[in-house]
């Protein structure tokens, strides 16, 4: 593990697709903009699309309100540009918010327990992004519209 700056920490040994990070303490606002995102925009110039692990274990405490909106602003952002999210807590109410706004989000998201922390960095290494033409529906077989019918 290496790159420990304020209550980030990028995790090394992982794909060059894969941005793995631990958090400690209370997030603020300048672990958002000095680690978290310009790591994650420099990834997304190499690699185009980018999977996240995101481990929060027992000294993470919590987020301060220029961290929430960073965070809710980068999810936002850069949606388009994550592969798959994989987070690993056993914080009950982070674990409740992952799972109230995963729906919301356009990748694959998967929720782990810290002791599965090893299926999760599994999940995230082997996954693979959809196709830059989306999902891979094939448009042969579409219903037809209205104006097909005329």
């Amino acid at each position: 593990m290496t790159n420990a700056a304020q209550n980030f920490e990028i995790l090394d040994g992982y794909a060059a697709d894969v941005l793995a990070v631990s958090a400690h303490g209370t997030l603020t606002r300048q672990d958002y903009e000095t680690v978290l995102i310009p790591k994650f925009e420099e990834m997304v110039r190499q690699e185009g699309k980018v999977k996240l692990l995101c481990v929060f274990g027992d000294d993470f405490s919590g987020y301060s309100t220029g961290a929430a909106w960073d965070d809710t602003k980068f999810g936002f952002l850069h949606m388009r540009e994550m592969a798959g999210v994989a987070v690993v807590t056993d914080n009950v109410w982070l674990r409740l918010g992952v799972k109230t706004f995963a729906p919301l989000i356009s990748c694959p998201v998967a929720l782990f327990h810290m002791n599965e922390l090893e299926d999760a960095q599994k999940w995230i290494s082997e996954w693979e992004h959809e196709p830059e033409n989306g999902p891979g529906v094939s448009v042969e077989h579409k219903l037809p519209t209205l104006e097909d019918k005329a």
